[in-house]
C-alpha cells in the first residue's frame, strides 16, 4: 500500500474514550503496512470505547499510560479526532506534555478531525499551517494558526486532516513525514 518504509519506527497514538474509530484504525493499519509499531497511548487504563459518528463501536486495549509515555521512546504521534476524545485530551496535563515534547524533540506529528484541539492546549500551533473540522477552524485561528480548507496540510512535520473522508491522504503523508524523520522547523 505505501510507498513509504517505515520499518521498526515507533509510532504512538494518543487517544481516549470517543475516538473516531476510522481514524484511529485507519492510520494505525497504515503504519503497520509499511513496517511501523504502532502503540496506544492514553490518560486512561484498560480499554477505550470507539465511536462510529454517534454510535458506540469497538473497544481498545490501552497499552501505555500518557503519564509514563516519553516522546523520545517514539519517532511519530498520531492523534484521531472524535469530539469526546479530543475534548477530554485537550485538558489532560499528561497528554499536553508528551504532544509538546513531539514538537520540541522535532519529530513528526499528524492529527485529524478534532484531534487539533490538543494542539492548542499544548501550545503548538502558533503561526502553524493548519486544518481540522470546520467547527474548529475559530478556535485555532485565535491560537494563532493559519487554517486553511484544504484535504490535507504538511508544515514542517505537522500533518492535519479534516475529516474522515481525508483519512488517505492524511494516511499518505503521515507515512512520508514519518520516512523522512524529524524536522527542524518543527518546533514548539
Amino acid at each position: 500500500m505505501s510507498q513509504h518504509n517505515i520499518s521498526g519506527k515507533k509510532v504512538a497514538f494518543l487517544l481516549t474514550d470517543g475516538v473516531e474509530q476510522v481514524e484511529l484504525t485507519s492510520p494505525w493499519n497504515a503504519v503497520k503496512e509499511a513496517g511501523g509499531v504502532p502503540t496506544l497511548v492514553s490518560p486512561k487504563s484498560g480499554e477505550l470505547q470507539g465511536y462510529n459518528g454517534t454510535e458506540k463501536g469497538r473497544k481498545f486495549a490501552v497499552d501505555l499510560a500518557a503519564g509514563q509515555a516519553d516522546a523520545a521512546d517514539f519517532h511519530a504521534l498520531v492523534i484521531p479526532g472524535g469530539v469526546v476524545n479530543a475534548d477530554h485530551l485537550r485538558v489532560d496535563k499528561d497528554a499536553q506534555a508528551f504532544t509538546r515534547a513531539f514538537f520540541e524533540q522535532h519529530k513528526p506529528v499528524a492529527s485529524i478531525c478534532h484531534g487539533p484541539w490538543l494542539l492548542i492546549d499544548a501550545g503548538v500551533v502558533s503561526g502553524r499551517n493548519v486544518t481540522s473540522y470546520h467547527t474548529l477552524q475559530t478556535d485555532l485561528r485565535n491560537a494563532g494558526a493559519n487554517w486553511t480548507d484544504q484535504e490535507v496540510v504538511v508544515d514542517q512535520g505537522l500533518v492535519t486532516s479534516r475529516n474522515p473522508h481525508d483519512l488517505p491522504a492524511f494516511n499518505a503523508k503521515l507515512l512520508e513525514e514519518i520516512a523522512e524523520g524529524e524536522h527542524a522547523g518543527q518546533t514548539a
